[in-house]
């Protein structure tokens, strides 16, 4: 088995489609006859957004999205230059990585951690 899919919880589902489209390279597939909106990446599990319930609290940390990039500077700066704020680039102890909210609050990271030698 392998992991296709993470469920992501939202009450902004047209903020995150934009933010997940715009900056990490997902398309949106939309059905009708389907409430959830689904994000493919170019390579690796899919993302789920689904509306949240009344009792859910959005930006709970449980979860921490991660994205690999080679250099977490150029991508911090491509990701503030489109608006989006982003945390001071940190040392992870051989790696840098930098983290992120995205519109409904979920933690999100940039990091060089798959690359490091």
């Amino acid at each position: 088995m392998t992991l296709g899919r993470l469920i992501v919880y939202t009450r902004k589902p047209e903020e995150m489609v934009a933010f997940y489209t715009s900056h990490f390279g997902y398309t949106a597939l939309r059905d009708p006859a389907d409430r959830i909106v689904e994000l493919r990446a170019p390579e690796g599990p899919a993302l789920l957004l689904h509306p949240a319930g009344k009792a859910q609290k959005m930006g709970q940390v449980l979860v921490k999205l991660v994205f690999d990039t080679p250099d977490v500077p150029a991508r911090r700066a491509a990701l503030m230059a489109a608006g989006v704020e982003v945390g001071p680039v940190l040392d992870g102890g051989g790696y840098a990585f930098a983290n992120l909210k995205d519109p409904s609050g979920n933690s999100v990271q940039i990091s060089a951690r798959a690359f490091r030698g």
